[in-house]
């Protein structure tokens, strides 16, 4: 018809949905659409489905050029959203009623695991779908429908309350005014020449008897169409029949403009008719822009049109079989991002079921806590749920990806959110701290007590056979070393962190460098027993004091020169220990700290060869079995020390290097001076100087049954 009319260049103004095909001017010249545009409507169905989080959902359009349109559009704009469609059904345009259709499609519909079914088509393409309801059987099905199918028009013997909860897409209309007091006026009898509206109004009201009689005398007098229902008649201006009130006043608009032209023409030149013909008023239509008495701005040029702007309804029918669409939301295409799309749902009626039942999804929702998996070779909404990965939470549900906790911060047992990291640190106030530093300062104390009974007993003999000075020096850098793990003990600084492993280092090598310094003299005291022996010359106080200064000293420059390359800092480990924030000292120098442990333990395995060859000398000059006990009590220590160090981390850490200080401290301090202690104080009579040369002599005499018998002569000469 269109193509036919336009051949008499018939203005020709289409009021059904907007098609993109029919803007095309070369081929459709005289046509001219009056529905806005429609290309936002999949935008607004997709915002609806993400706003109840529906990602499992099915789709019905008309097989028709516009049906594959929406249908392309739509899957595009879901699959922005991750929502799968579970089905599509194209309904042939071409089959009207139920038992016309040879495809049962309507079985496959309600067999789909999908709750929320979304309709795109025109009232007349989609009326089969009417047709297939079943009366009095429930669909449990939500459906969503667009501005173009009424969803209130249906035969008589179509039951309506599987479509109860349905949204609709309908386009913004204003109240026309006096529209509705029109309606209520309105009366066959007021305009009897009217024939399809007498028609219409006997059959609506069901007031003839006989199909060919037509008698408006038995209807009611007082019947108004505000009392029909609403599937045989709406009293609201719906999206259509407002592009119905443009299109009447566009053409009303152009006549108004051809007489007011023609007006201004003579008589002479109008002619015998004022009535113009169809192809003049298209110079008239294609201009005309005006406001409706609605207050809307309408434009005849498409190209100055908007997008369509959108109510969404909600289809309610009450108690008393009243339909009702009611307004429960609006889609802006125009409006900025956030604003576009509102929603109020306190004002929907979800039919004779709850929300809970549209709950349109593949897979059950993903908790907090959990991620979606997706499974291979299914749509993107069936996944699977799987728990967050260690040191990763989720706090919302459905999400695809974990995050992680700041560095301060860990995951709960159920991985939903983040809890403070404890710092750790070995603290003063912990009872294991507390317990090693009343250890540290015992022993120090101890050590000082050993150190003030050396002082007093200076003069005795036992005092003067192990070398006084040595012995001195020997227990003062005990001492520091049982304060030195004090340093150990607290939050780590920066003072500290520096003063930590360097204090250790030089006491440390302070004390070895003393051991090996008396068990060098001791076996220079023997050889210089001798009368002939060149070792005498050896056997000084500069030559014990040259070896504790130089072996310290290599320690303290070793030192300088971890201080001065890459010095020891506070530093915080997060990721040790799962809910802790471990506050450590960083050594800065993995090198230089084990070359500071290394030749420590050079100098404690030289003391130790030393005086481990030098055990079966004289008593009374030899120390050595004490100076080898204590030394392999020392080694044994830190071997242990370094296999457990590098297996623990944190606190433990720090627990293994003070209690590894302590041991191999308190080993040396046992092992050495408190056998002396002993004969000082309670076995007094042993430390005589003529107790001590009959116990040489005998010693001695002992010592030369092992020599050869040269040796045994000239050892009794020297005697």
């Amino acid at each position: 018809m269109g193509t036919l009319f336009d051949l008499y260049k018939y203005p020709q103004l289409s009021f059904g949905p907007f098609d993109p095909i029919l803007s095309d001017k070369s081929k459709f010249p005289s046509l001219y659409q009056m529905a806005p545009r429609d290309s936002s409507l999949p935008r607004g169905v997709v915002q609806l489905l993400v706003h109840f989080k529906w990602t499992w959902v099915g789709l019905v359009t008309s097989n028709d050029l516009r049906g594959e349109d929406f249908l392309r559009e739509v899957t595009g704009e879901m699959a922005k959203y991750d929502v799968c469609a579970s089905f599509t059904e194209k309904i042939p345009v071409s089959e009207r009623t139920h038992v016309e259709s040879e495809d049962n499609f309507m079985s496959r519909i309600m067999a789909s695991s999908a709750k929320v079914v979304v309709i795109h088509g025109d009232t007349d393409s989609l009326m089969v779908l009417r047709h297939s309801q079943l009366p009095f059987f429930p669909t449990y099905k939500l459906w969503i429908t667009t501005s173009h199918w009424d969803i209130t028009m249906r035969p008589h013997s179509v039951d309506s309350y599987n479509f109860y909860g349905a949204f609709t897409f309908t386009y913004l209309t204003r109240e026309v005014p006096g529209f509705k007091s029109f309606l209520r006026s309105i009366n066959p009898n007021k305009n009897p020449e009217d024939i399809a509206f007498k028609e219409f109004w006997l059959s609506a009201f069901r007031c003839q008897e006989e199909p060919i009689k037509l008698e408006l005398e038995q209807c009611a007098p007082n019947s108004t169409l505000e009392a029909l229902p609403t599937f045989l008649f709406d009293v609201i201006i719906s999206g259509l029949s407002y592009t119905i009130y443009n299109a009447v006043y566009a053409v009303a608009w152009a006549l108004h403009e051809k007489l007011l032209r023609e007006s201004e023409i003579t008589p002479e030149e109008t002619g015998e008719s004022w009535l113009p013909h169809p192809w003049q008023l298209h110079s008239f239509l294609k201009d005309i822009q005006f406001n409706n008495t609605a207050g809307d701005q309408v434009f005849m040029d498409e190209k100055k049109g908007s997008e369509a702007q959108y109510d969404i309804k909600n289809y309610v029918i009450y108690r008393n079989d009243t339909e009702l669409l009611l307004k429960v939301g609006q889609f802006l295409p125009n409006s900025s991002p956030g604003q576009d799309f509102t929603m109020c749902e306190e004002a929907i009626d979800w039919g004779w079921i709850c929300m809970s039942t549209y709950i349109s999804v593949c897979s059950d929702i993903c908790g907090p806590g959990y991620r979606k998996t997706t499974e291979e070779g299914k749509p993107v909404c069936c996944f699977n749920c799987s728990q967050c990965p260690e040191g990763e939470i989720s706090n919302r549900t459905d999400v695809d990806h974990c995050e992680k906790c700041p560095e301060d911060e860990y995951p709960n047992k159920d991985r939903n959110h983040c809890l403070p990291k404890v710092v750790n640190f070995l603290d003063l106030a912990e009872p294991l701290g507390m317990t090693l530093a009343l250890i540290a300062v015992s022993f120090s104390l101890l050590t000082a007590l050993v150190l003030w009974v050396f002082v007093k007993f200076r003069d005795t003999a036992i005092v003067k056979a192990n070398n006084r000075t040595l012995s001195y020096t020997l227990l003062i850098s005990l001492t520091f070393c049982f304060l030195c793990s004090l340093l150990f003990i607290g939050r780590p600084t920066a003072t500290t962190c520096l003063l930590r492993q360097i204090t250790f280092g030089v006491v440390f090598t302070v004390a070895v460098s003393s051991i090996l310094a008396k068990t060098i003299m001791v076996v220079l005291a023997f050889r210089a027993t001798r009368p002939v022996s060149r070792v005498r010359m050896w056997v000084q106080s500069r030559v014990t004091n040259s070896v504790v200064l130089i072996c310290s000293g290599i320690q303290v420059i070793l030192c300088g020169i971890w201080l001065g390359t890459s010095p020891r800092f506070p530093d915080m480990d997060p990721h040790s220990e799962p809910g802790h924030i471990i506050i450590q000292c960083n050594e800065g120098s993995d090198i230089a700290f084990y070359c500071v442990l290394g030749y420590m333990g050079f100098l404690s395995l030289g003391s130790f060869t030393v005086a481990f060859l030098a055990r079966n000398l004289p008593d009374t000059f030899n120390e050595a079995k004490f100076i080898t006990f204590s030394m392999l009590v020392f080694c044994s220590v830190w071997v242990s020390f370094l296999s457990t160090y590098q297996s623990t981390k944190g606190k433990a850490m720090v627990v293994v290097e003070t209690f590894s200080i302590l041991a191999s401290s308190a080993g040396l301090l046992g092992c050495i001076f408190i056998p002396k202690c002993y004969v000082i104080l309670l076995r007094p009579e042993r430390n005589i100087q003529g107790v001590t040369k009959k116990k040489v002599d005998s010693k001695g005499r002992n010592y030369s049954r092992t020599l050869p018998k040269n040796s045994c002569q000239k050892h009794r000469r020297f005697k």
